[in-house]
């Protein structure tokens, strides 16, 4: 008989619950909202003419049927100056039916009116044209957007920092935006009227830790921009802030640049099913329709795709998360719940070319799933063991849904109870170790003494008579390729695997060593945990090594889990390479690999203590080359003189499998 079973997987990406004391409660965006916004095509240069087609086009495609329901007209709509009554007012040559009418005719159509205004003394604008903005003046501003019928306000944070003197953009202010967005939201709530608020402050002092009890959405990144890129930057500033996402409160990507002719088909899925499982907004941001351009059929199709809404507006409400990298390999795990026990799951390929992968399903937390269906193509298979393989292109994802899923390290025997020889095929071994646990469950306490014996009777082990259940140790390989027998009289009702629980090596075992700065760094009480100490400033010329022992029964590949810090937030380097993200690698034996660690931090990068930089998080990785007796491992930043920061993310400690 011949089955396949995983084991039980260790959490690749560990990070501290969120504290949020408060979280807005207004019954808006119970999902994450959809709709359209003029930025990301038109730029700050929207007109009427535009904003009614590409409305009339989210009904004609079929779209708000499927959820775009908002939309905003974003900057350039308004004039430098406000009205005798200090009111804000629309430009009459653009807008000439003027903004009521403008969201009566959305209305109409049965869509959201969505307006968009600045924290500061002008709105965020480009082409030198001033365009005042609502600093001062927020209670008069939202009871004009409620007359207006606005159903949304999206709220930037342009000429802001009054300490400054009011610059165009500040990445670095000299206090928080966060008083800013009170005020809004206290003028909001005193109109009566409830709006959808959308906080754009592009993630500058860490707004998820305080945007949930003001605003449904808030920016966490700068903005998109257009180029590939762009989005391993934003996902990996994501990363340590996923948790804080929930029904009536979403962590906003920034619009979609899918239907604008820069990115490939396969970029475009990508990027919508990263938005999607991320509970990212929808915000369409191409042109739709207007008198120069339509939106293609492929662009179309990847923004209606039904499996991939289902993911964001799953009622759950819970985000995805990075659950392994691979770096040398150059693809990432991407999983999350979703409703009726279901799991969604992206394998995003980094990688300039194409690539056979596999995905094992223990990386998820899964042995095995009744089924698995790929998102993009409809393709269905059935009783999928251990692992699922398939082609992703350059830049594109396999993102599956999976369902009838069994957790990792269980087997059931499909209702039947079974005895007698049993070779299980396709074991999932996460570390090599002779120190995983299988326990045997019977379907029955066996009535007689009887005899166990595992591996082709190697090992032979007495049960006893009344026994439910018994441990045995078992040694397995790191992948999917162990076998096991199991031979016994009594009848089995199903198998349990557990792995090793490792041993921690904090980074004040290992010595320093190199020309740089990199030196053992005392935090401040309560951060860099758990240990209150990392090593910092590992560039490629220093390192940081350890002596650790290993047996003959480990040698090969071991897991790991790397516990780091790094806080290098890509906020003003966010147009050019910036990728919030360092480079730290493992060597074992002189055999490298390497990860490029996404963002640990989850407190302000401008006033918390250490600003982010003693904030932890843990990312597993399988490292190569290791041998019987000693083994040196070093920690380094091998290759880090070629990437955009030479500096790599600091340690922490290592734990072992």
């Amino acid at each position: 008989m011949l089955l396949s079973v995983a084991l039980l997987a260790l959490p690749s990406l560990t990070l501290a619950s969120p504290t949020i004391h408060k979280r807005l409660a207004n019954g808006l965006a119970l999902t994450p909202p959809m709709g359209w916004n003029s930025y990301n095509h038109y730029n700050c240069a929207p007109n009427q003419s535009i904003i009614h087609s590409n409305a009339e086009a989210l009904v004609t495609l079929g779209l708000a049927d499927l959820g775009y329901t908002y939309v905003t007209t974003d900057c350039g709509w308004t004039i430098p100056h406000r009205t005798a009554e200090n009111k804000l007012t629309w430009n009459e040559t653009l807008f000439p039916a003027g903004f009521p009418a403008l969201g009566q005719y959305i209305h109409a159509l049965g869509l959201g009116f969505g307006v968009y205004s600045d924290g500061g003394i002008q709105m965020c604008m480009t082409g030198g044209v001033n365009q005042t903005g609502s600093l001062g003046h927020e209670n008069i501003d939202a009871e004009t957007f409620v007359s207006w019928g606005a159903d949304l306000l999206k709220y930037d944070n342009c000429w802001s920092s009054a300490e400054k003197g009011f610059p165009n953009v500040d990445y670095e202010p000299l206090t928080s935006p966060h008083q800013n967005y009170v005020n809004m939201r206290n003028a909001l709530d005193a109109t009566g009227k409830n709006l959808l608020f959308q906080i754009c402050d592009w993630g500058v002092d860490f707004p998820s830790a305080w945007a949930p009890e003001l605003g449904n959405t808030w920016r966490v990144t700068n903005d998109i921009i257009p180029n590939w890129r762009t989005i391993f930057r934003i996902v990996n500033q994501v990363v340590p802030q996923t948790d804080y996402a929930g029904p009536g409160r979403w962590l906003d990507l920034d619009m979609l640049e899918v239907g604008n002719n820069i990115f490939t088909h396969a970029e475009e899925q990508t990027h919508f099913a990263l938005w999607s499982i991320l509970k990212s907004p929808l915000t369409i941001g191409c042109a739709l329709n207007d008198t120069l351009t339509s939106v293609s059929a492929s662009s179309l199709a990847i923004m209606k795709n039904e499996n991939v809404i289902g993911f964001n507006q799953d009622a759950l409400g819970v985000s995805a998360n990075l659950t392994r990298r691979y770096s040398d390999e150059g693809y990432d795990v991407w999983s999350g719940p979703l409703s009726g026990n279901r799991t969604v799951a992206a394998i995003v390929n980094w990688n300039n070319h194409s690539i056979d992968a596999t995905f094992d399903l223990p990386n998820v937390g899964l042995q095995s799933a009744g089924w698995v269906k790929d998102a993009w193509t409809n393709e269905t298979r059935k009783n999928v063991m251990t692992s699922y393989k398939a082609s992703i292109e350059a830049h594109g994802t396999l993102l599956l849904e999976l369902g009838d899923t069994v957790p990792v390290g269980v087997y059931h025997f499909d209702g039947y109870v079974r005895s007698g020889d049993i070779t299980i095929e396709n074991v999932y071994g996460l570390t090599t170790s002779n120190a995983y646990e299988m326990t045997i469950h019977f379907s029955s306490p066996a009535p007689t003494p009887c005899d166990l014996k595992v591996n082709n009777r190697r090992a032979s082990h007495q049960v006893d008579a009344g026994q439910s259940s018994i441990i045995v140790p078992v040694a397995l390989l790191a992948g999917n390729n162990n076998t096991l027998t199991v031979s016994i009289a009594n009848p089995i009702s199903f198998i349990t695997i557990t792995p090793p629980v490792g041993e921690f090596y904090p980074n004040t075992a290992f010595a320093i060593s190199g020309p740089g700065n990199a030196s053992h760094i005392t935090c401040v009480p309560g951060l860099c945990a758990p240990l209150g100490v990392k090593i910092g400033d590992l560039s490629p010329n220093n390192s940081a090594s350890l002596i650790i022992p290993a047996t003959a029964n480990v040698v090969g590949s071991r897991y790991v889990e790397l516990t780091y810090i790094n806080n290098d937030v890509a906020i003003s380097t966010s147009w050019g390479e910036g990728r919030n993200a360092r480079n730290i690698t493992i060597s074992v034996n002189n055999q490298t690999t390497r990860l490029e660690v996404p963002l640990s931090g989850r407190s302000s990068e401008l006033y918390s203590s250490m600003k982010g930089w003693g904030d932890s998080a843990v990312l597993g990785v399988l490292v190569h080359g290791w041998k019987e007796g000693d083994n040196e491992v070093v920690i380094g930043n091998v290759g880090g003189e070629k990437g955009v920061q030479s500096l790599g993310a600091d340690f922490v400690g290592l734990k072992v499998f």
